[in-house]
């Protein structure tokens, strides 16, 4: 029986119950389920929070990053550069545009991509670049996105598993031309279902994406595009403003969680995360590197502690995915699928869970 889980999403529920409650009552009471005032609330609620002019709600993370890329003219002919290690949904997105995703490698110690392995996969047909913010932590957005412009190549930044971090004083999903969430519950910022956004500075993309997420559309009588229906509905909507209330405590709590692991001697053990110069990260997971990850996850899970390894089979070798094989090696991204282990976190653990995974884990390897 796992003692220590690896995360708690039933508590973060639990915690947020009856604020959540109310909220979806004031929307059942109002009658309006699809768009209307609660999403617009939300999305000036969390642009304001961003930093961003423009936040448009869609209805998952995976068409966040498909309207967004055809808000910036990606399309048949166009390749998109997108990392190998990442979820799935990351470049599944890319061939409902007609382009053709074209993987590159990470930094199999940070997990994320760089300006040298965009650099290496680029083509002459490559259009945009996404590059995932992964495990809480950022991809040199501001970076790319300056190298990048003056061929000009657009940077999608998937923000998805990294609500509230910061990489030099600016939030993710806003160093990017246009920036992407999941809402997914297990998300560091979440619904209670599926639920996605874009954000941009951009007037005209923000207009492009409302236009998009509802069948092209803006009046339901004139179609002037094929869209899609993309709609994040008003529930969902409501209890992303109740969570976005809570997002900088939880963040706050995670980073104390990883502040522990650190001073309880975790880094002797395994290899920890290590932020990077102006980054403050939000550990949506924690995930460490081993030499025998799975090994070592089969020792803590007869502790009672929960652990896993993440995309160990990467993008690039998914059966669906075979049409399009990398042009460039990926080494970076063979390592970090074959020796990263994810450890508990989450806003609900404490201290004492971070010596007791320690401690497990100093035992296990004696």
């Amino acid at each position: 029986m796992v003692a220590i889980p690896l995360f708690d999403t039933a508590e973060q529920l639990r915690q947020v119950r009856p604020e959540a409650e109310a909220a979806i009552a004031r929307v059942v009471e109002s009658g309006r389920f699809i768009l209307g005032p609660e999403v617009e609330a939300f999305e000036r609620e969390f642009a304001e929070y961003l930093g961003v002019q423009h936040v448009v709600g869609v209805a998952n993370g995976t068409d966040a990053l498909t309207i967004a890329l055809t808000c910036l003219g990606v399309g048949p002919g166009d390749d998109v550069v997108v990392p190998s290690f990442t979820f799935y949904a990351s470049a599944e997105a890319i061939p409902h545009t007609g382009a053709r995703p074209v993987f590159c490698d990470v930094d199999p110690q940070t997990f994320l991509v760089t300006p040298e392995t965009v650099e290496r996969a680029l083509t002459p047909n490559t259009r945009a670049v996404i590059a995932v913010d992964l495990f809480g932590r950022m991809a040199p957005v501001d970076t790319l996105r300056e190298r990048l412009a003056r061929r000009g190549i657009a940077v999608v930044e998937d923000a998805a598993q990294a609500a509230g971090a910061r990489l030099h004083g600016k939030r993710a999903g806003s160093l990017g031309d246009v920036g992407t969430f999941s809402f997914f519950p297990s998300k560091n910022l979440f619904c209670m279902g599926d639920g996605g956004a874009i954000v941009t500075d951009d007037a005209a993309t923000a207009e492009r994406a409302r236009l998009l997420r509802f069948h092209g559309s803006r009046d339901k009588s004139s179609f002037e595009a094929v869209g899609w229906n993309s709609r994040l509905d008003a529930i969902q909507a409501a209890v992303l403003r109740t969570v976005l209330t809570r997002l900088e405590g939880w963040n706050e709590r995670r980073r104390d969680l990883a502040a522990a692991y650190d001073a309880a001697g975790l880094g002797d053990l395994v290899a920890l995360p290590v932020p990077a110069d102006g980054e403050e990260p939000v550990h949506h997971l924690f995930v460490t590197r081993a030499e025998d990850p799975d090994g070592l996850a089969e020792r803590l899970a007869g502790a009672g502690i929960a652990s896993r390894s993440y995309y160990r089979v990467p993008v690039h070798r998914q059966p669906a995915m075979a049409a399009w094989p990398p042009a460039v090696e990926l080494p970076g991204t063979e390592q970090a699928a074959l020796t990263n282990l994810a450890l508990p976190m989450g806003p609900t653990l404490t201290r004492e869970t971070a010596a007791a995974v320690a401690d497990a884990l100093a035992t296990t390897r004696r």
